[in-house]
């Protein structure tokens, strides 16, 4: 035996997995426990259609669906396989879906999936029971195809038996027991399990278990029909399960798979229908299994009617059976991943569908045993990604709901989303709606995009309309904003950015201890700095001032900073953190005349001298007490201004006041991000994640390796000599060729990288598309091209930054 004690708690596809991938990586003294029979346990893995489409919009996710499918490809039980690679095939049947569909192949390309756009000949070829007349294209995935869900639990099952893994079936969980904040064992109906380590795998019966411990998981459990039609002529004969790839028709939220002389439908267009999982009937009450609810045939009328359309075949068949089958879903369409902040060994790997069940499997493995993962960038699936609003009950139903209802949707990359809405205001946001602001979401904040008070800034300058689909969400006041910014003078708010408070006698020491930079120096110092993993990866990058001996203020990412700050605080209580963003807000004041608008309002210098760059001081702007900050993320003088909430409209009464007269505007975050694209800054999340380091982002300047040890240090020093790939701006000389980020970059005809973040340079003239290349194409003048749709956009590797390399505006 070795490793700590583990109780894996659900015996579905993603229990299954981490038994064998954990007992693969030498923990062997864990047990599996699950209420139900085994292999077919009675959860969503037990009924699952199995149909496995790699294509994502997130890296890891395709990333998590192709280590799956490679996984069951390998997996067979007595000869039985447990994937059928049959291919899949999305069709669409509206010009709107043809151009979804070329999205969708460049996210591919992105992520290393063959795959093929198809014209109409070509998906009849793959798909013969589609109508010729109704599909216009096709995308076809050769690597897709249906996961035999029970056969892969089955399958891997064995192989950590074989470890020595325990599987105890037909123990139902009553408790998860815990002294001092610790879990020390899992408690069933057949008794006590001691535990170090507790993993809830229990699907649709997760938040259930995880209130054991006093967690609030974010999912809901909510039916997905699925309709199996009795024999259809056209099929007859046909002895192998599957032959024709999966199908999508995303147009009618449809899918489709292949049974022998049979087809399986599943459906999305219905209504919601959520359960609480306390609601789930029990295995023995239940008529068929516990995750399968009675079907509502009129709430599959429309998807009958769409099927006969599209498979005109299916005419000459019937719908024989047909379930409501219940699925987890999240409030962004994600899993649930990873340590309960409040009890130690507690973790979850929920809200994951077969697609990705190994990925995780793998995944959750790493994690527990090295403590990190290197296989997949795991931020955006951490279960402590979310702000408090997004636990409550009311916020998690509605997203989930809407979660179901927008699966097939064709979504924008700034869509906003939708109820309950809004929820989180800035002090600011009444004079923002007096200047026609134009809101989009971030963290729950209403945050604006640009202002139409500012429309009258457009007439007499050249800007250009960007292609229909950049053009969503987008206005020409943007443009006008952003140079008017670097004209004048613009009012920011950025309130919505994440802001902590480190104190305490030991607080200077810890966030040495967690940063790359040295950021404990003379109090009034502001420092750019890094938190990184073990292995080297980048979690973050955050601001780091001290505003006193004992006092600091970081300036994070999200919640995310503040969970990996709390497990890091030290034992004997000389360090506390606490997240002061609710009771506080922020503008930037920023652009050539900031210092004409903000000096007359005080009596604290504010000159070069008296407040230097990357320097902050508290002051009074008015009669408003501020915490001032010489940083700027759009690359022009000014400051970030921080007071409390309810001296907010004040501050923003008082700035306006004195910059409305020099010309000055308010400003949006469309302006903003074009400009700090301009300038050439980073954005943790998009940019760069997890998976890269310091020096392949292009920032390594914030790693100080002659300092004291840091988390991380000493895998960077490892990674330091051997960087392969490199985080590169390109320019666009066509105006309308706007990107936006996802897409492909090619080298000829081959996918060597793609792009992060991007946008339209408009004090430079040019688009600006950041992307992930190997180190052999970055040199600056190497011509490549980017894969937009249907076009082919040259894009050249340019010197960064592309404005103000010399610094003169920010330093001035």
């Amino acid at each position: 035996m070795a490793g700590p004690r583990v109780v894996i708690i659900g015996a579905g596809v993603v229990g299954a997995a981490l038994a064998d991938e954990i007992s693969a990586r030498g923990w062997t003294e864990v047990t599996v426990v699950d209420q139900g029979p085994l292999p077919a346990t009675g959860g969503s893995s037990s009924h699952a259609p199995g149909l496995v489409f790699q294509t994502n919009p997130s890296k890891t996710m395709t990333e998590m669906a192709r280590y799956t499918v490679e996984k069951f490809c390998s997996l067979d039980v007595d000869g039985q396989p447990c994937f059928l690679q049959v291919g899949g095939l999305e069709v669409a049947t509206s010009p709107e879906r043809v151009t979804e569909l070329q999205r969708r192949h460049g996210w591919l390309a992105s992520w290393g999936i063959e795959s093929r756009l198809l014209n109409t000949e070509e998906c009849v070829a793959q798909h013969p029971l589609v109508d010729p007349d109704k599909v216009l294209a096709g995308l076809h995935v050769p690597t897709d195809g249906l996961a035999k869900a029970v056969l892969a639990v089955e399958a891997q099952i064995r192989r950590a038996t074989e470890r020595g893994v325990r599987f105890l079936a037909r123990h139902e969980v009553l408790d998860v027991r815990q002294a001092e904040g610790e879990v020390t064992g899992v408690l069933t109906d057949r008794g006590e399990i001691p535990a170090d380590i507790v993993v809830c795998c229990a699907g649709i019966w997760g938040p259930k278990i995880a209130r054991m411990v006093g967690m609030n998981l974010p999912l809901t459990p909510l039916a997905h029909q699925l309709a199996w039609t009795g024999p259809v002529p056209a099929l007859a004969g046909q002895t192998q399960e599957a032959v024709r790839p999966i199908l999508r028709h995303q147009d009618a939220d449809l899918y489709y798979r292949d049974r022998f002389d049979g087809l399986g439908i599943g459906y999305y267009g219905h209504r919601p229908m959520p359960i609480s999982a306390d609601d789930i009937l029990s295995l023995d009450e239940s008529d068929e299994m516990p995750s399968v609810l009675k079907f509502t045939e009129e709430d599959f009328e429309k998807a009958w009617t769409e099927t006969q359309s599209l498979l005109p075949a299916t005419k000459d068949a019937k719908v024989e059976e047909g379930i409501n089958g219940l699925f987890s879903f999240t409030t962004d369409g994600l899993p649930l991943l990873g340590e309960s902040p409040d009890v130690k060994g507690f973790w979850v790997a929920e809200a994951v569908w077969v697609t990705h069940s190994a990925g995780v499997g793998r995944a959750m493995a790493e994690w527990l045993v090295d403590g990190y993962c290197t296989s997949f960038d795991l931020h955006e699936c951490d279960v402590n990604r979310f702000e408090p609003h997004q636990l409550s009950p009311e916020y998690v139903l509605a997203r989930d709901c809407q979660n179901f209802v927008e699966v097939y949707d064709i979504l924008h990359p700034l869509q906003p989303s939708g109820d309950p809405r809004p929820i989180r205001t800035s002090p600011f946001h009444t004079r923002q709606q007096e200047l026609g602001a134009f809101f989009l979401e971030a963290n729950g904040w209403e945050r604006p995009q640009w202002y139409e008070a500012n429309a009258s800034l457009v007439e007499g300058r050249a800007i250009v309309t960007p292609n229909d689909w950049a053009a969503r969400y987008w206005s020409p006041i943007v443009a006008a904003e952003a140079q008017t910014t670097r004209e004048t003078v613009a009012m920011y708010d950025m309130t919505a950015l994440k802001r902590l408070e480190v104190s305490g006698r030991g607080s200077g020491e810890f966030l040495e201890r967690l940063c790359t930079g040295k950021v404990a120096k003379s109090v009034g110092s502001v420092t750019y700095t890094l938190l990184l993993d073990h292995d080297g990866g980048i979690r973050s990058d955050v601001t780091v001032a001290r505003l006193a001996p004992d006092l600091f203020q970081v300036g994070a990412n999200g919640n995310l900073d503040l969970d990996w700050f709390t497990r890091h605080l030290p034992a004997d209580g000389t360090v506390q953190v606490r997240d002061i963003t609710p009771g506080t807000c922020c503008i930037g004041l920023w652009g050539p005349l900031a210092r004409d608008v903000l000096q007359p309002l005080t009596d604290a210098d504010f000159s070069a001298a008296g407040l230097k760059y990357f320097r902050a001081k508290r002051a009074h702007i008015g009669s408003v007490p501020v915490t001032a900050m010489r940083l700027s993320y759009v690359g022009e003088l000014g400051w970030e201004l921080y007071t409390t909430a309810d001296l907010g409209q004040k501050l923003w009464d008082t700035l306006w006041r004195a910059a409305e007269p020099l010309g000055g505007i308010v400003a949006g975050r469309g302006a903003f991000n074009s400009l700090r694209l301009e300038k050439g800054y980073r954005s943790f999340g998009t940019d760069m994640t997890y998976e890269h380091d310091p020096y392949e982002a292009g920032v390594g300047f914030a790693v100080k390796l002659d300092k004291d040890d840091f988390v991380g240090k000493a895998a960077l020093e490892r990674r330091k000599a051997d960087v392969r790939r490199k985080l590169t701006c390109l320019t666009i000389d066509d105006p309308e060729a706007v990107v936006l980020g996802k897409e492909p970059v090619y080298d000829g005809d081959c996918a060597v990288g793609y792009v992060t973040s991007a946008a339209y340079g408009y004090t430079i003239g040019k688009g600006i598309a950041y992307a992930w290349l190997p180190v052999e194409l970055a040199a600056p003048g190497t011509v490549l091209n980017i894969g937009y749709f249907d076009q082919s956009v040259e894009a050249v590797v340019a010197e960064e930054p592309l404005f103000d390399p010399t610094m003169s505006r920010l330093r001035g």
